[in-house]
């Protein structure tokens, strides 16, 4: 039996130390997506963490049920965002051999150019994904920082800035691959969402954070 091929391997089984070699490597893959997937992921394994240290704490009694919701959600975006660390890398893939593709006759050019226009618009909608599910995970993790457990309240700051970062990553990763595509109508309504969920997630984040500094800057008597 052959072995299986590099794109056949999932990211998420590498140890820390065999994904960062690979990051920080001249290969073309894994690269800025995916590492802004990781980072989305970190930042709801840091949500989840405070989730877990609320739960079951008498003194956190009345939210139980909401952390208990929050936690499923969490969990839930944690694995799509996994999931996106290896599709981003797979679509990549795909447009570089659209790009390789033949260009020697009209209709070779034809179904090169068509090719990559497809290729491209899937590479976008990937980061652009990570993006959803970054915001989806700052409204958590906001509400974390509000009702989870004090001792867990770095760790919700924490948690919202890695997700910060990784909706900025996700937005430079979609116009990378905007700069390919053609298609007018893609371009603005893939422009208007970048926006939006930039726009919307760095506020939450960024008033997720500020609760956090206040709430240890209260119990530090600072």
């Amino acid at each position: 039996m052959s072995s299986m091929s590099s794109a056949e391997i999932s990211l998420t089984d590498k140890t820390c130390r065999e994904f960062l070699t690979e990051l920080a490597s001249n290969a073309p893959t894994p690269g800025g997506g995916g590492a802004a997937a990781l980072g989305g992921a970190l930042g709801m394994a840091l949500s989840n963490m405070v989730g877990n240290l609320t739960l079951g704490k008498k003194k956190y009694a009345a939210v139980q049920d909401e952390i208990g919701e929050l936690l499923d959600s969490g969990a839930g975006i944690m694995e799509k965002l996994k999931k996106l660390i290896d599709e981003d890398r797979d679509v990549f893939l795909t447009l570089m051999q659209a790009f390789a593709l033949p260009k020697g006759t009209p209709e070779e050019a034809e179904i090169r150019d068509r090719k990559i226009e497809e290729r491209a618009k899937a590479a976008a909608l990937v980061p652009l994904e990570v993006m959803r599910q970054t915001l989806a995970g700052i409204k958590i993790q906001h509400r974390m920082a509000q009702i989870g457990s004090i001792v867990a309240v770095s760790d919700a700051g924490c948690g919202a800035a890695f997700l910060q970062a990784a909706l900025t990553s996700g937005a430079l990763n979609v116009m990378a691959n905007l700069k390919i595509i053609k298609d007018e109508e893609f371009l603005r309504n893939t422009a208007d969402e970048i926006n939006r969920l930039r726009e919307e997630g760095q506020n939450i984040a960024e008033e997720t954070i500020k609760i956090s500094m206040d709430k240890l800057k209260k119990e530090g008597g600072a």
